[in-house]
């Protein structure tokens, strides 16, 4: 028995764990076990690597630097975020070369994990490194003047997860990939409504600044404990951009029938039942993130299914 050699074997498959298991945080089901095995499967490696992404851009990486091992760099790379990222990118080309072919096998084991599903539903990198690039995006832009320029964040940050969900349940059509963005969008504007102060304590703000103006918000506004009447105002503001983005992306449920239907459900109705619990809270996100209740999810996503229109 060697224990240096079996704890180093061992320690990757429990940062991984500990990646996955923030799976259960999400506003939304990310692989509920009515699906098939196959789907769930798909659905957990697609989100493995999307939050490894995002704690590296983010800076919450297990203490350590057991991730930049398993990527190939030094320890102490773990905290110079863009070099991670850029290793992080290298092994998923890893992902998509051919097997035997130069570089060997991804590195790390969510990467590891990712490839035979990429492989059994010929999954393309674009949305995965739209991921990336996303969080590079991070490293340097912490304001956004205008709802366009958001939107344009949201099409790199939010939009590639709806679509490998598609592409992961051979359902990708044009008209549900633009619903799908909707829903995406919305999702990630949520958080954004939600994680106000938490955004601030990173240094970034996401709400834009040309709505900051509109409703008379400084920064010294979002660092206060609680929200003024002015914050609120601009926080129901963009809820209700949030709401109008899902009931633009609902149709997308009825677009298709069974378990699918039943999951698609899931993540609208997550996104309404987040920004209820905003508005519970009188807009007030500043001592932090209104969460839903597991029963007001229920709710929510009932009532997703009874008036999400029906097509084919």
């Amino acid at each position: 028995m060697r224990p240096g050699r079996d704890a180093a074997r061992t320690a990757p498959d429990a940062h991984a764990n500990a990646t996955l298991g923030k799976a259960r945080t999400e506003n939304f089901p990310v692989a509920p076990s009515f699906l098939p095995r196959a789907w769930r499967d798909g659905l957990m490696a697609v989100y493995g690597y999307a939050r490894l992404v995002d704690d590296i851009g983010d800076g919450d990486l297990a203490p350590g630097g057991h991730d930049a091992v398993l990527l190939g760099l030094d320890p102490a790379a773990a905290d110079d975020r863009l070099a991670m990222l850029d290793a992080l990118e290298a092994d998923l080309h890893r992902v998509f070369r051919r097997p035997g072919g130069p570089g060997g096998p991804p590195r790390h084991p969510l990467m590891l994990a990712l490839q035979p599903v990429v492989r059994a539903h010929g999954l393309t990198p674009e949305p995965f490194l739209g991921l990336i690039e996303a969080n590079r995006q991070d490293q340097h832009v912490t304001r956004y003047e205008t709802y366009g320029d958001l939107l344009a964040y949201c099409e790199l940050s939010a939009n590639p997860v709806g679509r490998l969900v598609l592409s992961l349940t051979g359902t990708s059509t044009p008209e549900r990939i633009r619903r799908s963005d909707a829903v995406c969008t919305a999702l990630q504007i949520v958080e954004h409504v939600q994680d106000v102060a938490e955004d601030l304590g990173r240094g970034r703000i996401y709400l834009p600044a040309e709505d900051m103006h509109r409703f008379h918000v400084g920064e010294a506004d979002l660092k206060a404990h609680r929200a003024g009447a002015s914050v609120r105002s601009l926080v129901a503001f963009e809820a209700e951009r949030a709401r109008g983005l899902l009931d633009e992306g609902t149709p997308l449920v009825g677009s298709v029938h069974g378990r699918l239907r039943l999951l698609l459900a899931g993540f609208v109705g997550g996104g309404r039942a987040a920004l209820r619990a905003v508005t519970a809270a009188g807009f007030d996100v500043l001592p932090g993130p209104p969460k839903p209740t597991k029963s007001g999810l229920l709710r929510e996503v009932a009532a997703v299914l009874r008036t999400a229109p029906r097509k084919g």
